[in-house]
């Protein structure tokens, strides 16, 4: 997408997810005090709802966040402001871990890290706000269109959710891309004017969620 520049809040948010990533890498009980894990938030520890979220397994893990929080956020932060773009990062988060929480709510053990579920909350908002963007990964040699990734994306979540694929948080990313999509309309609601088609395209994979949900197909 366009180069936008880098703003302070995305700075202090990078700067903030490598300082306790790194502190993690180098003080397990640190790590372990602060990740999202279903038994101890039940006790009590619902810091952990918003600690994991700066939290990453490795630097590789770490960088693809922190990559792609830098080529969507000042996209958000140009349209809507430094305080909306916070609000969006956060809520995005803890819908995020929310979802995580309710979908392993009996793993007493299930743990997750990462800021993933915020970093696709701001990539979806950044989607809606600007739908003609265009996306270019390294193996396709063509540009995608912004809502097209978008759908894509979310689809392979609930595939994952699914199918319970890899070692990946899925419930996280489509909890925390629902964050950033209703949140985002909630606070520029033009776009369901301006913007009602895409609004609708992205819409598509939640409601198909919500239907495997009810029907028990997504166990």
């Amino acid at each position: 997408m366009d180069n936008l520049g880098i703003s302070i809040v995305t700075i202090v948010i990078i700067a903030a997810n490598v300082i306790m990533s790194f502190k993690g890498f180098d003080d397990r009980i640190f790590f372990e005090k602060y990740k999202f894990n279903v038994g101890s938030i039940k006790r009590g520890e619902q810091i952990r709802m918003l600690s994991s979220g700066f939290l990453h397994a490795d630097i590789t893990h770490l960088l693809f966040n922190m990559f792609t929080l830098y080529f969507f956020a000042d996209a958000v932060v140009m349209i809507l402001g430094s305080f909306k773009f916070i609000v969006i990062y956060f809520a995005s988060l803890i819908f995020g871990n929310l979802l995580s929480l309710y979908f392993h709510k009996d793993e007493y053990w299930y743990s997750a890290i990462g800021a993933s579920g915020a970093v696709t909350g701001v990539l979806y908002a950044a989607i809606l706000l600007r739908p003609d963007m265009n996306l270019y990964m390294y193996f396709i040699p063509i540009p995608i269109p912004g809502y097209v990734f978008g759908i894509g994306y979310l689809l392979y979540s609930i595939y994952g959710m699914k199918n319970k694929i890899g070692n990946i948080g899925h419930d996280a990313h489509f909890g925390g891309a629902v964050g950033g999509y209703v949140v985002t309309l909630i606070m520029m609601p033009s776009l369901f004017t301006s913007n009602l088609g895409y609004v609708g395209l992205l819409a598509v994979p939640i409601i198909i969620l919500f239907v495997l949900y009810k029907t028990g197909k997504l166990k």
